[in-house]
């Protein structure tokens, strides 16, 4: 799949609770609106038959929960991975996740936290019609999707065009 369209889906994880404030960060589970989120999100997957073939996912809590909240969505195609490498990663150790994507998937997306997944959504792309909401917020639950054409170690910023951007408010939920 050298040179072919390529997808990537930048999920950030859903509301987390804050009930425990003994909790570590890493520990800390999504709350009751986190868990509506993730089935508007994972409605809006189905309905535009977002299914990427891999999905790389922080190993704190609320991203696996996340993840578990639009699985249902994924359908069977998606391969998984739970990296501690992602957990709070900036956007520059993102990209370079990315970057080591296997060329045989043409699509993916990245579970994980702001600033990093915000940034590199911006980055990315550097340009488009949701570039402004982007650098103003990018809430709990938000997703950005980002189409270029190319290999996974050829994406930089720039390089990519933002398709799309939705959050579960926009989209009539949480």
């Amino acid at each position: 799949m050298a040179g072919a369209m390529r997808r990537l889906l930048l999920l950030r994880h859903a509301k987390s609770s804050w009930d425990d404030p003994g909790l570590a960060d890493h520990e800390r589970p999504l709350n009751p609106r986190g868990r509506r989120a993730t089935e508007v999100v994972a409605r809006h997957l189905r309905e535009r038959g977002l299914v990427p073939e891999l999905v790389l996912c922080s190993s704190a809590v609320r991203t696996r929960e996340t993840l578990g909240g639009i699985e249902g969505a994924l359908g069977d195609r998606a391969s998984v991975a739970i990296e501690d490498e992602l957990y709070g990663a900036s956007a520059d150790v993102l990209l370079d996740r990315v970057r080591r994507i296997d060329d045989d998937v043409g699509s993916a997306m990245v579970i994980g936290h702001n600033p990093g997944v915000g940034q590199l959504a911006l980055e990315l792309a550097g340009g488009g019609e949701w570039i402004e909401e982007i650098r103003a917020k990018f809430p709990t639950a938000a997703l950005a999707t980002l189409d270029w054409d190319g290999t996974w170690d050829e994406l930089a910023p720039g390089r990519a065009e933002l398709v799309d951007f939705v959050t579960p408010k926009g989209l009539g939920g949480a």
